[in-house]
């Protein structure tokens, strides 16, 4: 995984506890932010999809590059 999809994911996972736990004071949230979570849920799919998808390419590309040199 790249470092920018990286550092992204992190964010992604730190605004998990963030929709059910107030920062400022530490305690649980009456009305959690239910979008917030499903947001950063959806996005770490997305970035681990995405990340398969670009190795799954790349390794294509070795083979082929590997088996044309014989």
């Amino acid at each position: 995984m790249d470092k920018y999809l990286t550092v992204v994911m992190i964010f992604l996972i730190v605004t998990i506890p963030i929709a059910f736990i107030t920062p400022a004071t530490g305690t649980i949230r009456e009305h959690p932010l239910i979008p917030l979570f499903y947001a950063s849920i959806g996005g770490i799919i997305i970035i681990i999809l995405y990340s398969s998808y670009k190795e799954r390419k790349q390794k294509q590309k070795d083979n082929v590059k590997r088996r044309s040199k014989k």
